[in-house]
């Protein structure tokens, strides 16, 4: 797969479909696809009629299930009128024969994209107020009726982490690029210490973390929740405990998060005090067997990740920092491993 297939789009055979599917859409002035992000290359298109987002799938051979654009499409157009900000929803094309690969257009929303946990460019009181703006579109996550918005078949029954492990286990070992023992102690544990299923049910974002979301470009105000190709009907404290785990990797990281950072000092929640303040807001009193939510994050960052590495070798990645982020698999089992 040539990096001009994943980079760039054929503006020829777009512009009219786009044209004339979206009323006021005009002429296409500009196109560039955005340099963040790992699976589902993205573009800035500017055309007479505003500015959008078009999100496709990446061109060439996928695995199964990966790269789900218009599971994407269907949950935010679901959310529209919920409490749950995300952009609005132009159009979704299954048509592989316009671009290569389905893809949507969505809105362009104004604002802040904050790469680092750490918010280095914010003051100690507006990190507070993010962090705690982002627990607070995590609780209205998990509180959406997911019957009233029509997405009720949005995942499958049965207990959450136990359809996670089969599902992230395979998709870890059909994209394995060497063998990692500590992968598999990882796996064998999480299938020995699975807690009982306690019926909980809720819409989850499934890749919830700070570079996800769009922040107002003068308040701590979230305006958009993006990236929700890994959404689905599960157990929202696995969408919480992922988060946390997010922030307890090293600054460095090609996926930075807080590592021995005082947070306290700059102004942002311990895990202990993000925890207690997302209970508070979604209105329980607790999350028991913590540790295991956080080690089956590991394991699933990982097997992501792993997938990021594979796409790289073949030539499909969509971020030139893929062997960066690949990288960080095995470190990612071996720091889990030490806490099983």
């Amino acid at each position: 797969m040539s990096e001009q297939s994943v980079d760039q789009l054929d503006l020829s055979r777009l512009q009219p479909y786009l044209e004339e599917r979206i009323d006021g859409f005009g002429t296409i002035q500009a196109c560039r696809k955005f340099s963040g992000g790992q699976s589902n290359p993205t573009f800035l298109i500017t055309a007479d009629g505003g500015r959008f987002v078009l999100r496709r799938k990446p061109p060439g051979e996928l695995l199964k299930s990966a790269h789900a654009v218009d599971r994407e499409y269907r949950v935010m157009a679901a959310l529209q009128d919920t409490p749950v900000p995300v952009p609005r929803m132009d159009l979704l094309c299954e048509d592989e024969t316009v671009i290569g690969s389905m893809f949507y257009v969505m809105e362009f929303v104004e604002g802040r994209i904050h790469w680092n946990g750490a918010l280095p460019d914010s003051s100690p009181g507006e990190r507070g107020a993010i962090y705690r703006n982002m627990a607070g579109v995590l609780a209205a996550i998990h509180g959406v009726d997911v019957d009233a918005v029509g997405l009720a078949d949005f995942g499958k029954p049965g207990n959450y982490f136990a359809r996670q492990l089969n599902r992230w286990s395979k998709q870890y070992y059909a994209s394995e690029t060497e063998k990692n023992p500590a992968m598999d102690r990882l796996i064998q544990w999480l299938e020995a210490n699975m807690p009982e299923d306690d019926g909980q049910v809720a819409l989850i974002h499934g890749d919830y973390r700070i570079d996800n979301l769009i922040i107002h470009p003068d308040q701590p105000d979230v305006l958009a929740v993006l990236d929700w190709e890994l959404s689905t009907l599960g157990h929202p404290w696995g969408d919480i405990a992922y988060q946390c785990m997010q922030l307890r990797l090293p600054q460095d990281a090609a996926i930075p998060g807080l590592g021995d950072l005082d947070r306290g000092s700059l102004g942002i929640p311990t895990e202990e005090e993000y925890v207690a303040e997302y209970c508070r807001l979604a209105g329980i009193d607790g999350i028991p067997n913590w540790n295991f939510y956080i080690v089956f994050n590991y394991f699933r960052l990982a097997a992501i990740l792993q997938g990021i590495q594979k796409r790289a070798l073949d030539g499909n990645a969509s971020s030139d920092t893929a062997f960066e982020y690949g990288a960080m698999a095995r470190p990612l089992t071996e720091t889990a491993v030490k806490l099983i």
